[in-house]
């Protein structure tokens, strides 16, 4: 009896030991009253920054639809792993607000893996209001090509509803028939001209040099070769093409594909003809002073949509490789596929354009929350009136963030070469954290740059800084940072924007930082939903 005895209490004890060491669930968490750091993980669906329940969404192709008056985005569903040979179906959301997403699930399959579009690839979608059909063009990739074989093609499917797609076998646009290339002959981008004929471009090269070919349609069945719209520059090759008219000027919006560059671009012209003329030559005639970069490597293949008011982009942000925030692949393609982005296209009096904030995502964070100052640096932070005044190396940590957040506050530096930050999965006890820094190249430049830092941290994080944007006259910086789960979005004064991926934010503190210099931060809020 004793040696039962004995043997039920040890049970006993090493029961009561391990409930000891289990974690503390998170519903019974201290949020609001500590700073310690937290490993937390996203949810499985994100709604803002669109993520399915199973897979990341590739290159987004928005719509409007003229009939239900509602933006639908195709998307290419990539699963990882993908069926073998067939792979990234369109699938599909619809949106009014650009900030709520309802799922269309798969809207075009794949071919098998016998067929040309065994895979899909990147198109668009139109409606023909002359025989009230809408048109999906698509890049049909076929499976291991041979010899003699296309390896892509341009291919069509209709539908009267936008529910049940009925593919034309009959319909092929292949590039060897216009001595362009049989093996990247993809991403076709289709609008209604002012000629009133429909107009194509195709991402195509040209023995090894890149261009985007045109060809014209009455009827959007027939179609005319044109000739080369615009030769690419140097080595480069110009993904997603989007052509459309705002106001009086033509813009085309691009995905540079060069694993050196990897952002979304764009060029203006007052005519078809002067935007034709950005390449000629490989004469590189910019829009603007940052080489008409519109957002980081964190966002990449955007097109656009419009209702006729307002116009947005949409494009995906990359996951991060084992969940590694400094896990850029520097040099490298980024991790394909990812979460869907959209941001609003802001044209400004000279025809360049920015992205901005949307006013549907804004208006979602709709539950103001407290903003406490938990921790700050020794010395450095002065508090009053709802302001914080950073000198030197100062910092001041603030409460933790939910899953969704909007932060907007205003930064204003004493000096135009003043630097400053802002940190996120950052805690008390944090070896390392993440910084978004708004950085001095110089005394009238500015640029966004990533860092890791702490006493672990690597520092400065290449592949995801942003680019470069002229210091404010004013040296006031109106700031609005959205995060969805590990999607962030950082605005600036309607002239900047910022897309990258940090996990870990959510369930996390946060700080504003100051570099040697003195910088004041106003009218700071946290909103949620």
């Amino acid at each position: 009896m004793k040696k039962i005895s004995f043997m039920l209490l040890s049970l006993c004890l090493t029961a009561l030991l391990a409930s000891c060491e289990q974690p503390i669930p998170e519903d019974h968490k201290d949020w609001a009253g500590t700073t310690t750091s937290f490993a937390s993980s996203d949810e499985k669906i994100s709604t803002t920054y669109y993520k399915p329940y199973a897979g990341f969404v590739g290159d987004p192709m928005p719509f409007f639809d003229p009939n239900t008056r509602s933006f639908k985005v195709l998307y290419l569903q990539e699963f990882r792993p993908n069926m073998a040979g067939t792979y990234h179906p369109f699938w599909g959301v619809e949106t009014t607000d650009v900030a709520n997403y309802t799922s269309l699930d798969e809207v075009l399959p794949t071919g098998s893996r016998a067929e040309q579009d065994a895979a899909l690839g990147t198109g668009c979608v139109v409606y023909n209001e002359q025989d009230k059909l809408y048109y999906i063009f698509y890049t049909g990739n076929r499976d291991q090509p041979k010899a003699g074989d296309d390896a892509q093609v341009v291919m069509c499917a209709t539908s009267p509803d936008f529910k049940t797609w009925t593919k034309d076998p009959l319909f092929r646009l292949r590039g060897v028939e216009y001595a362009y290339s049989s093996k990247d002959f993809r991403d076709p981008c289709v609008w209604l001209g002012d000629d009133q004929l429909w107009h194509m471009l195709v991402a195509t090269k040209i023995g090894g040099k890149g261009n985007l070919a045109e060809f014209t349609s009455p009827d959007l069945r027939q179609w005319t070769h044109q000739g080369v719209f615009m030769s690419m520059m140097w080595d480069r090759f110009y993904e997603c093409p989007d052509v459309f008219k705002m106001g009086d000027w033509w813009y085309l919006v691009y995905s540079e594909m060069h694993s050196a560059i990897r952002r979304v671009q764009y060029f203006k012209g007052h005519t078809l003809e002067e935007l034709k003329a950005c390449t000629a030559g490989d004469a590189g005639i910019w829009p603007d002073n940052h080489e008409g970069f519109l957002d980081s490597r964190g966002f990449y293949a955007g097109k656009t949509a419009s209702n006729g008011e307002d116009r947005y982009i949409w494009g995906w942000c990359p996951t991060r490789e084992g969940y590694d925030n400094t896990k850029t692949n520097s040099g490298a393609e980024p991790q394909w596929a990812g979460s869907m982005v959209a941001h609003r296209v802001i044209q400004h009096p000279d025809g360049t354009l920015t992205l901005g904030e949307v006013a549907g995502i804004k208006a979602k964070y709709d539950q103001k929350t407290e903003v406490k100052l938990m921790a700050q640096s020794p010395e450095g932070v002065t508090p009053g009136n709802g302001a914080y005044r950073l000198e030197g190396n100062a910092y001041a940590l603030f409460n933790r963030l939910g899953y969704h957040n909007h932060l907007s506050m205003t930064v204003t530096t004493a000096e135009p070469t003043d630097k400053f930050g802002i940190s996120l999965v950052r805690g008390t006890d944090s070896k390392k954290y993440y910084t978004v820094i708004v950085n001095p190249e110089g005394n009238t430049r500015r640029k966004i740059n990533f860092e890791e830092e702490g006493p672990e941290g690597k520092g400065f994080i290449e592949a995801i800084d942003g680019y470069m944007f002229d210091t404010p006259a004013d040296n006031t910086y109106h700031i609005d940072i959205y995060t969805d789960n590990s999607v962030f979005v950082m605005y600036i004064n309607d002239q900047v924007c910022y897309t990258n991926r940090i996990y870990g934010t959510q369930l996390n503190c946060w700080s504003v930082n100051g570099y040697n210099g003195t910088i004041t931060v106003s009218d700071l809020q946290v909103t949620q939903y």
